[in-house]
């Protein structure tokens, strides 16, 4: 997956480097300069229409992961000359509706996450006959290519699933309870199976409410206070990975905490051991990606991925790791 990552940046540089090359008189290097100064400048890097692209998520409110995306996506969107809009809704019928008042908007470029695709389907079609370009990004990578979308953005949510079960397997656990905070979330569900999948030991599933963190905090004590034989608490994103840590306290367990994704707070308790480890899927990779891929394709009809998905992750980060990414979870990009 590295390996792809790498092709994907080299893709993405090559691309961008011809078009200003083509740009400049004297091409190389003052193209690249000016590509710089623009960045820096916060101006667009290209001279192509100002096209809009909408970013529509199933994020619910104060989600930091989501935060991560648009911070990619916005600087993609200054370098490519794109009017980026966001919206977002937790509920699958809200969030369609967005994507169709996108549509509605006619805008040049669709980016939408698939994490209850059957809610999503229609909506992604009406995009696809009005001739507007789809990406997927995070989640539904299995339904992106049938639903029409050019590619899909993001992990691979079995494959990271297993290697987190790799991971435990490693640390010697022997029974881990997995969190899943949205009921309904194909990710979620792919996730914790991943982790059965490869962990040698037990796996229990806890649904709990994701949008009350004292809901959180109390059903995952509850658990641990009543087996005492759980030895790993996974929790499925970052902010829900503190409020395992309150629960584990309360009850008074051994159990060690780890998560998906990464954020500033992760960072620094993977920093001081308080976590164990998390999988980063590269949230801010996912945005940049997204918008730049859409103007490649608007530009030069350019499609990465081959049909299969682009993925960004998983990358396990211990606290070996998590040092050298704290400056980067503190301004927002990792």
């Amino acid at each position: 997956m590295a390996r792809t990552r790498t092709w994907v940046s080299i893709a993405l540089a090559g691309a961008l480097g011809a078009s200003l090359a083509g740009c400049s008189s004297t091409g190389g290097k003052r193209a690249e300069d000016a590509r710089k100064e623009a960045s820096a400048q916060g101006r667009a890097a290209v001279n192509t229409p100002r096209w809009t692209f909408a970013m529509v998520t199933h994020s619910g409110d104060g989600d930091t992961f989501w935060d991560i995306v648009q911070n990619g996506a916005k600087q993609a969107a200054v370098k490519d000359n794109i009017n980026f809009l966001y919206s977002h809704n937790a509920e699958a019928q809200q969030q369609a509706q967005l994507v169709d008042a996108a549509v509605d908007k006619r805008v040049d470029g669709i980016i939408v996450t698939l994490a209850k695709p059957d809610a999503m389907k229609a909506a992604v079609a009406r995009a696809e006959k009005a001739g507007i370009p789809v990406i997927t990004v995070n989640s539904g990578s299995e339904q992106s290519k049938a639903f029409g979308a050019l590619t899909h953005i993001g992990q691979d949510e079995t494959i990271a699933g297993e290697a987190v079960g790799d991971e435990l397997n490693k640390r010697g656990r022997k029974k881990a309870l997995c969190i899943l905070h949205e009921q309904g979330n194909v990710g979620h569900e792919q996730r914790c199976a991943g982790v059965k999948k490869t962990f040698h030991g037990t796996v229990q599933d806890l649904y709990v409410q994701g949008t009350s963190m004292p809901d959180v905090q109390s059903s995952i004590g509850a658990k641990l206070q009543a087996d005492k034989s759980i030895d790993s608490v996974v929790t499925l994103g970052a902010p829900y990975a503190d409020t395992a840590v309150k629960a584990k306290k309360d009850a008074g367990s051994d159990a060690e905490v780890d998560t998906f994704d990464l954020n500033a707070k992760v960072a620094a308790e993977l920093k001081d051991g308080t976590l164990g480890f998390a999988v980063d899927q590269q949230p801010y990779l996912q945005g940049y990606e997204a918008v730049d891929l859409l103007w490649l394709y608007k530009y030069n009809a350019d499609v990465l991925g081959g049909g299969k998905p682009v993925l960004t992750g998983p990358q396990i980060i211990t606290k070996d790791q998590a040092a050298a990414l704290e400056e980067y979870t503190k301004r927002g990009t990792r």
